[in-house]
């Protein structure tokens, strides 16, 4: 027997919600897309004022994300040799690239596979990196790239947004207690930069060329993340902040191929940076 349902009643399904439900769900999706335009704004607003940061606010801001690094780092002679090893590097740089900057390493003595670039002009280079680098052109490479970043503000880019970011989010709840963690946050960022695939294919290349430059050949630059490539599946902490790694060997070849890049002779490690202790 059929049943009757009473005048103006209709019938809603699972997949056929009553008309207020749909309405409800239109306008909780309005606002999501709202919000996610707001932040791509910003993150684009954020972009845009890297560009005009001058060096004075930049070392301010690496002002208050250095020391947490120092305190980690040791004087060693480890530490001494890699700043060398940046200072010729660096030798190699346009003259713009070098004005008001003080490139240096800060050596930090833990199993971490990593290098960093961040604020205030430092290198953060871990024990775990050096013990997985055999030659000194894979190390000049690995510099060579970090001072790719400096050159092109990516570490800026990449802590401008997520500070936006983090602003707009605390705006938008009404969480006053929670900007007071936002300077905090900032250093743990920048310690787990995360880059996007073209800002680090670009400091590849710039890598290579400050390479070629300082050795007159390019041998070895694709050594380090070969061998990387190797250990995609191990906890790694440069695999969870760069592009895979055989992705980037291949376009490094690639890059190579067509400067037509020179090949020479590896020069071994100095002996400071081998047997490091922890």
């Amino acid at each position: 027997m059929p049943i009757e349902l009473p005048p103006g009643t209709a019938a809603y399904s699972d997949h056929s919600p009553p008309p207020r439900n749909r309405n409800l769900l239109v306008i909780l999706g309005l606002i999501v897309g709202a919000i996610a335009i707001l932040f791509w704004t910003l993150s684009l607003l954020a972009d845009g004022l890297v560009a005009i940061i001058p060096p004075s606010v930049e070392k301010q801001l690496g002002a208050l994300t250095v020391p947490a690094f120092e305190q980690l780092s040791q004087p060693s002679p480890a530490q001494d040799t890699l700043n060398q090893l940046l200072d010729r590097l660096e030798a190699q740089l346009p003259a713009e690239q070098r004005q008001n900057h003080q490139y240096q390493v800060l050596y930090i003595p833990e199993a971490t596979v990593n290098a960093v670039a961040i604020p205030g002009d430092r290198v953060i280079i871990y024990r775990g990196l050096l013990e997985q680098t055999k030659s000194e052109n894979e190390l000049m490479m690995v510099l060579g790239h970090e001072l790719g970043h400096f050159a092109h503000r990516d570490h800026l880019r990449r802590l401008g947004r997520e500070l936006v970011l983090q602003l707009a989010l605390a705006a938008f709840l009404g969480d006053t207690g929670g900007l007071q963690s936002i300077a905090v946050s900032a250093i743990r960022t920048v310690g787990d930069a995360q880059f996007s695939q073209s800002q680090e294919y670009q400091a590849d290349e710039f890598g290579l060329h400050v390479l070629q430059a300082t050795y007159g050949h390019v041998t070895g630059a694709t050594d380090f993340f070969a061998r990387m490539s190797q250990q995609e599946s191990a906890n790694i902490a440069f695999l969870a902040t760069h592009p895979t790694s055989q992705r980037r060997v291949h376009r490094l070849e690639q890059t190579i191929a067509k400067q037509q890049y020179a090949q020479g002779t590896r020069s071994p490690l100095p002996a400071s940076l081998t047997n490091l202790k922890s």
